[in-house]
């Protein structure tokens, strides 16, 4: 039995969130995530997944993201399409604007307006963005190939469209990161390239090429550890690649560290993809897994979580 102690409110937000990891309820929990995540930053044989759902880009959470790619704090990114196509609209100058949730959505439907929550944007310049994509498939076809290799050419065309700015795709880009997209089509990404089909353009993502590519990764990995924010299909998609290495004779025994941020809640039987406790029946998580889930919005941990590894100096020099 270990006391707990008062937590010290300190500067140092390295130093604020160990001393919550020694309090209780989801402080302790967001304190103990950060000691799970340097972990696996620490352990040289350790390939770290991201899974990433819900608006983060449009709520601000890109720079957070990006430097977390750029310190190598993660080595494959799976996300919504969703956030790579609000990632891609921030690269190319297209903003999303602080509003309000409590609107008159008929008006702002009749003034052009997409409302996300609490955030605002021009449904106008998304449509742009729609068509710019519908138009880079028409440079690339024929094309047929996994969402990792579509992502990775349209980063390097991102790159070239707007070489000053800088996004989460392009660091990825930078960096070597793989990025899926296993529900491409339920995206605006997916909507640009309907528009190219329907021009006559053979543009093809295979998505089951998508599982087979991560699950190679997963299979060539000593140990792997994922951070989930928010749940949904980036988190299942990481968490069968381990179901599949075992029938293919790649039994790894399930991820070796893991951790959520939701605000989802167990006792409805979900979790966007159940509870990492859950997930051991599955061998979805190894039994041994330093494993935590926090029941916190993800734009309040998600920076909180970032700043304190970096204040504590956590390093990787380079990923798996």
């Amino acid at each position: 039995m270990k006391p707990t102690q008062p937590v010290v409110p300190s500067e140092n937000v390295g130093e604020l969130l160990a001393g919550m990891s020694k309090t209780g309820f989801q402080g302790r929990r967001l304190g103990e995530s950060v000691e799970v995540w340097a972990g696996m930053i620490r352990d040289p044989d350790c390939t770290i997944l991201l899974g990433l759902s819900g608006a983060m880009i449009p709520a601000g959470m890109q720079r957070v993201l990006m430097e977390l790619a750029g310190r190598n704090f993660f080595d494959v990114l799976v996300s919504t399409g969703a956030n790579i196509f609000h990632d891609s609209c921030e690269h190319l100058g297209i903003r999303h604007y602080q509003g309000q949730h409590h609107a008159d959505d008929a008006e702002l439907f009749s003034r052009g307006i997409d409302r996300i929550h609490d955030i605002y944007a021009y449904e106008k310049e998304f449509r742009a963005v729609d068509r710019r994509i519908a138009d880079f498939g028409k440079t690339i076809a024929p094309f047929r190939g996994s969402s990792r290799e579509f992502i990775e050419r349209w980063g390097r065309q991102l790159r070239k469209d707007a070489p000053q700015a800088r996004s989460l795709v392009t660091t990825c880009v930078e960096k070597g990161i793989p990025v899926f997209i296993p529900a491409l089509a339920d995206s605006s990404i997916g909507i640009g390239l309907v528009m190219a089909r329907r021009d006559g353009v053979d543009v093809e993502v295979d998505q089951i090429a998508d599982v087979d590519e991560i699950t190679g990764m997963v299979e060539g990995s000593r140990r792997t550890g994922v951070v989930y924010i928010g749940g949904g299909v980036p988190k299942n998609f990481i968490q069968q690649t381990q179901v599949i290495a075992s029938i293919h004779d790649q039994d790894h025994g399930g991820h070796d560290y893991a951790i959520q941020y939701t605000t989802d809640a167990p006792h409805w039987g979900g979790l966007s993809g159940c509870t990492f406790e859950e997930a051991v029946s599955w061998g979805k998580e190894s039994p041994t897994a330093a494993k935590v889930q926090v029941f916190c919005d993800a734009t309040i941990a998600l920076p909180l979580v970032t700043s304190a590894l970096i204040a504590r100096g956590e390093k990787r020099a380079k990923g798996r």
